[in-house]
């Protein structure tokens, strides 16, 4: 687990603000940031849903007035494909009844506006620790290969690689279960989120294409197929 270093500061996190005011989300951005945390923006519902469907938060700060899809119809997709990342909502709406559709549509909490960032913050730091009952790595490495969780950033012998949102989650996976056999199940269940298996090729073209921006002009390979079987992510072999 990466911590700040003020013993009296909470671990970092790794937040997804939905927001569709742009100055009160870039607001919000600063201050969670100057607090030490990573926050990624999505401005409507729909990015909101795609970003949290890809994602890997700890918490989740959801206005429930948003464009395309409101923020209760969001966490209540979430919900219903067995997400369960910690959810604060935040309205205008403040009445008890308000209140109450926030949290039963699968909200953590419900903060009315106008509120201070300060009880924001630590509301959001409580449902982090709720959220995370054991420390998680943030940090894994496989040869020189370096993914770093916290900050979405991806490394190979010092050299930054780019990834989608969806191959971003892939190699976490992989690499969470480096020097394993990952199969074809783990990985729709896991990554994609289906309990079933489409019966397409989703996977081996995801894979395919990570594979040539990770392995792509390095002397030895680090994603491996296991004929018959799956993947696998593994220093020094060739």
């Amino acid at each position: 687990m990466i911590a700040n270093l003020d013993q009296d500061s909470s671990p970092a996190m790794r937040l997804l603000l939905v927001e569709d005011d742009r100055d009160a989300a870039e607001y919000l951005r600063k201050a969670f940031r100057e607090a030490g945390h990573v926050v990624d923006l999505a401005g409507d519902g729909e990015e909101g849903l795609s970003l949290a469907l890809d994602g890997g938060y700890d918490v989740m700060v959801v206005d429930r007035m948003l464009p395309r899809r409101d923020g209760l119809s969001l966490v209540s997709e979430l919900r219903g494909r067995g997400h369960t990342t910690p959810v604060l909502i935040l309205s205008a709406l403040g009445q008890v009844d308000d209140r109450v559709q926030g949290l039963r549509a699968g909200g953590d909490d419900y903060l009315p506006k106008p509120y201070a960032f300060t009880e924001l913050l630590a509301r959001v730091e409580a449902l982090s620790r709720r959220g995370a009952p054991q420390a998680t790595e943030t940090l894994y490495r496989a040869g020189d290969l370096e993914l770093d969780r916290l900050a979405h950033r991806v490394t190979r012998g010092g050299r930054e690689i780019t990834l989608q949102p969806r191959e971003f989650r892939l190699l976490e996976y992989l690499m969470r279960h480096a020097g394993q056999v990952v199969t074809r199940t783990m990985l729709l269940e896991n990554v994609w989120d289906y309990h079933f298996d489409p019966q397409t090729n989703v996977i081996d073209v995801h894979v395919s294409r990570l594979r040539s921006k990770i392995d792509k002009g390095f002397e030895v390979p680090l994603i491996h197929t296991v004929r018959g079987t799956g993947y696998m992510v593994r220093a020094g072999l060739k």
